[in-house]
Order: C-alpha cells, then sequence, then structure tokens
C-alpha cells in the first residue's frame, strides 16, 4: 500500500521529527555494551535511521555509523545534524536492500523502523552485512496508551482523529514475533523506562511529527489541536505534560 511506504511517508514531517521525537534512554546502550560486549570499535549500520536521532547516540559513544535511510528528505536532516562528524556517512538503501558490502558490519541497529521492514527480507539482507558473529539490536520507544488521565486522553485522541492510527499501531511486532525473528540467535532482550517532558508546543510538534496525525488543511487537524489544547490545559503540572515510554530491545546473530 503506498499510505504505508516509509521511503515517503514522513517526508512531510521532517522538521517535526527532528525536534519532538524521544532520543533512547542512555540504559539502552549501557546493557549492550556490558551484556553484549558491543565496544566503539565496532562499525554500526543504523537502517532505517530516520533523521539520525539512534545513529547520535552511537556517535557520542564513539562509534563509526553507516546511517541507512531512503528517505531523502529525513536522510537530508541526518546529514545536516550529523555529517561533519567523520565518523559519520549516510547513504540511501532500505532494509532489504542496504547496498553494504557482504560482511561490513560488526552491528547492525534499528530504532523505531522495524515495523515498516518486511521481515524475512531484513533478516536475510542482515545476515549477508554482518560479520561472522556480529549482532543485530532492534529497539524501539514504544508509548505507554494509559496509566495516567493525561496518556488516557492522549490514546482516545489518536484514536478519534488520526487518520490511520489503528492501522499503523497493529504494525509493531510482539515480544514474542521479535523472538522468533532472531530464533536460536537470539542473545538477550531488555525494557527500560523512558519519557518527555513536554509544554504544548513540544506536545503538538511530537503529535504531528506522527505519521498518522492530520495535516493542515485535513479536516481533523483544526479539531485535533483544540482537543489537544484542552487535554494539556486540564493535565498539565508546571506547565508540561509527560509521556511515558516502555523501551524495547532485542538483540542477537543473525543467521
Amino acid at each position: 500500500m503506498a499510505a504505508f511506504d516509509p521511503t515517503v511517508r514522513f517526508s512531510d514531517r521532517v522538521a517535526d521529527y527532528v525536534r519532538h521525537r524521544p532520543d533512547y534512554p542512555p540504559a539502552l546502550l549501557a546493557w549492550l555494551q556490558r551484556g553484549l560486549g558491543i565496544s566503539p570499535d565496532w562499525a554500526v549500520a543504523d537502517v532505517g535511521a530516520g533523521t539520525g536521532i539512534s545513529s547520535r547516540m552511537f556517535l557520542e559513544a564513539g562509534y563509526r555509523v553507516t546511517a541507512v535511510e531512503p528517505n531523502e528528505a529525513m536522510r537530508a536532516a541526518a546529514v545536516e545534524r550529523l555529517g561533519s562528524n567523520p565518523r559519520f556517512q549516510a547513504i540511501g538503501g532500505r532494509a532489504d536492500a542496504t547496498d553494504l558490502p557482504d560482511a561490513s558490519m560488526d552491528l547492525v541497529v534499528v530504532a523505531q523502523a522495524f515495523h515498516w521492514f518486511d521481515p524475512a527480507a531484513t533478516h536475510r539482507e542482515f545476515a549477508r552485512i554482518l560479520r561472522a558473529g556480529g549482532l543485530a539490536a532492534i529497539f524501539w520507544n514504544s508509548r505507554s496508551p494509559d496509566g495516567t488521565p493525561f496518556l488516557d486522553g492522549y490514546e482516545a485522541l489518536l484514536k478519534r482523529y488520526g487518520i490511520d492510527y489503528a492501522l499503523v499501531a497493529e504494525r509493531h511486532a510482539s515480544d514474542a514475533a521479535m523472538r522468533a525473528w532472531f530464533g536460536q540467535g537470539l542473545r538477550g532482550e531488555a525494557h527500560f523506562p523512558h519519557r518527555q517532558r513536554l509544554d504544548f508546543d513540544g506536545l503538538l510538534g511530537r503529535l504531528l511529527s506522527s505519521s498518522y496525525a492530520p495535516r493542515p488543511g485535513h479536516p481533523n487537524h483544526l479539531p485535533m489541536k483544540l482537543a489537544l489544547r484542552e487535554l494539556f490545559d486540564s493535565c498539565a503540572v508546571d506547565g508540561a505534560v509527560s509521556l511515558d515510554y516502555d523501551t524495547r530491545v532485542f538483540a542477537g546473530e543473525v543467521h
């Protein structure tokens, strides 16, 4: 379906994505390093790198990173943010055709993008580009849909005004599906709490960075903004609300 083509789906949301998408908790990288021995001398391919949020995490820890991102606008944003770092490069490949050489990577990471990939084709491509003994790590921030009045209200807002929210939400892999994808190669899995504290402008930007949020001109756009303002005003403490996440990571060999 064209509507789910990730190479174009986020092209008109890049600025909001750069400014308002969450990063990843430091505990995630610490777990990869301590638990799996992934050291900064490993060459990293960040597949589906988007605007470079996950690439920056590895660059700041001293890794050499190749960002693989087919969406031209998102890739350009990553280069603008990170291109001055000599350990960074970006290429226009896809998860199933990265254009990377055989056995050239020590670590392949996917942050937030795996649900857009073809699992079987991606598995074959990762097995091709990883060196013997190399690892893949797939992680994402899973937003908590309930638990506080704000989170309950935000979920209800997405269901009411989102263009195809239910369809997108259903694409995320379950823990069982991720274990099956790695199979006998799975080396570990973990969950970490994470949080964004957002003022209203940050919350609106975070919402508009989502591919299912209606853009200006859509009949749902203005009612969604008004509902978001009402929700924020009823729930904010000290001028901010909290978006809570469960950051999930699965890592292992890919054969």
